[in-house]
């Protein structure tokens, strides 16, 4: 069968650089870090003391206050972003088959908030009888944000969630593309959220000594692709996509940010936690990717990368980039985005997707910001353009999103300039 075409017609975000994308992009091209001092508990027994928080979100603004208690805040997040995403796009829902519109949503870690909050509240407990919330099971399983997400708007097409860590939003992204290119919708609310900046997921990725511990200066302390990285930075938001079919968009009239046009997944099948340190299954996906297209290396100008700030992670991936590519590896711009905003985990891919997108809408390359002269690894081949410190123009053709989860879950995402 012919596959349909799929696009981009409508983003909102949710993110520790701003409440919408206009902000959002903005700070990214102005190489602005969205990490801070954490606000929401008091951290000060942890050994980290940062994190990329959503700040001045109020869901009453948004939903009454009866209705916004029934959701954990990474739905909260999640209905915001739709929403945005929906504006964004001129959808009119009402002249639209609703059955042909679905939502297709990713999150590593749900409802977090809810369940450390009900479990704290058990444990004080001083009569033994069990008391808990009865929205604490809806308002903490996983597939709950999708669920939110189509009731709000009536849409009774594909729904449901993924969850795959880090790569959760992106594998959402993809299952969402190949719905439509295969006919099975005509739009889908697409990405994910989480909300993991909390007593037990700072508590949590400290004792896996994964995050960074650079409490002196929290703006600085995620530094993909230099020496002095010391872990990732823990933070929360969400993302939001709408792919249409091409035809149906056009037939709107539309704005078309950019086209989707391949998606590799893939496992590392290695380690719990590690990636392989060849980079094998890293370069397999985005290998897999633009077979999917039906390009090459040779067309792809500008990289996302996963890029989290990690000692091992970061290597693997750039290892991965150099043995597809070759010496094509250095005229390709490369940059980690999550050195501004961070690590939002289910959210990652989604924000970054909308990041490579607004790449190639705008010709603008985000940086990676907080690299340092004389900060180099040994390990790393600094001929390769990492986009550090400032945004750089160019005219961007195809350009991918990589996410990689623990579990050894690895996504690539591809997107091109609209036609």
């Amino acid at each position: 069968m012919e596959l349909k075409r799929v696009v981009v017609t409508g983003m909102g975000v949710l993110t520790p650089l701003g409440n919408d994308v206009p902000t959002m992009w903005d700070a990214m091209v102005e190489g602005k870090s969205g990490i801070r001092e954490i606000e929401s508990f008091d951290h000060t027994k942890y050994r980290t003391h940062f994190g990329g928080e959503v700040r001045n979100f109020d869901i009453l603004t948004f939903l009454d206050r009866k209705e916004a208690r029934k959701h954990d805040r990474y739905t909260q997040f999640a209905l915001v972003s739709a929403k945005q995403a929906l504006d964004n796009s001129g959808l009119d829902l009402d002249k639209e088959d609703r059955d042909r519109i679905g939502v297709i949503w990713g999150s590593g870690m749900g409802g977090i908030t809810t369940m450390e909050a009900e479990l704290m509240e058990y444990g004080r407990s001083t009569d033994g009888v069990p008391h808990f919330n009865p929205f604490y099971i809806p308002k903490s399983i996983l597939n709950m944000a999708a669920g939110q997400i189509s009731i709000l708007f009536d849409l009774r097409g594909p729904n449901f969630a993924t969850a795959s860590a880090c790569a959760s939003s992106s594998h959402a992204i993809a299952d969402a593309f190949n719905y439509i290119r295969l006919g099975k919708a005509d739009a889908i609310f697409t990405g994910g959220s989480d909300a993991d900046i909390t007593y037990s997921g700072i508590g949590g990725f400290n004792a896996l000594h994964a995050i960074s511990t650079r409490n002196e200066s929290p703006e600085t302390a995620s530094r993909p692709f230099s020496k002095s990285r010391d872990g990732f930075v823990l933070s929360e938001g969400a993302g939001c996509l709408i792919l249409e079919e091409y035809e149906h968009a056009k037939a709107r009239g539309a704005h078309i940010y950019a086209e989707m046009v391949g998606a590799g997944l893939n496992a590392d099948a290695y380690h719990m936690t590690a990636p392989n340190p060849e980079g094998k299954g890293a370069a397999k996906v985005m290998q897999m990717a633009m077979e999917d297209a039906g390009i090459g290396t040779k067309d792809v100008d500008y990289i996302n990368a996963h890029g989290t700030s990690t000692p091992l992670g970061d290597i693997a991936e750039l290892k991965a980039i150099q043995s597809l590519w070759g010496e094509d590896a250095y005229r390709l711009n490369i940059s980690s985005t999550k050195s501004m905003t961070g690590h939002m985990v289910g959210a990652a891919g989604a924000v970054e997707a909308i990041t490579t997108v607004l790449a190639i809408h705008n010709g603008i390359v985000p940086p990676t910001i907080n690299h340092e002269d004389g900060d180099e690894d040994e390990n790393i081949d600094y001929r390769l353009n990492l986009t550090f410190n400032k945004a750089q123009k160019r005219d961007i053709r195809y350009a991918m999103s990589n996410t990689f989860g623990f579990g050894g879950h690895n996504t690539c995402l591809l997107f091109r300039k609209s036609e």
